[in-house]
């Protein structure tokens, strides 16, 4: 993900559905092959992945959730360059 991207809008891939899942007590995406069990901060990031905000909305949104945690922004990074690697997300 270059620099470029930071202003640019995540979603969630067509065919993807992020939803909690209380069976498994915990957020999953779902797509047609199967399902992603997602850890506690996997679900945080993904939970504000709308389609309309930029990532740097993003992680001012997570830094008022969680303001202990410190500096998010590299992290969250990293998280929705994985995702996008594992084709879970898209750039509008």
């Amino acid at each position: 993900m270059s620099e470029s991207t930071m202003s640019q809008i995540p979603r969630f891939r067509r065919g993807f559905r992020f939803q909690w899942e209380p069976a498994q007590d915990c957020y999953v995406l779902l797509y047609p092959e199967g399902m992603v069990k997602l850890n506690g901060s996997a679900g945080a990031i993904l939970n504000e992945v709308d389609g309309q905000r930029d990532v740097d909305a993003i992680v001012a949104s997570l830094k008022q959730q969680f303001p202990e945690a410190g500096d998010l922004g590299p992290d969250v990074r990293d998280f929705l360059r994985d995702a996008e690697q594992q084709h879970w997300i898209e750039w509008v």
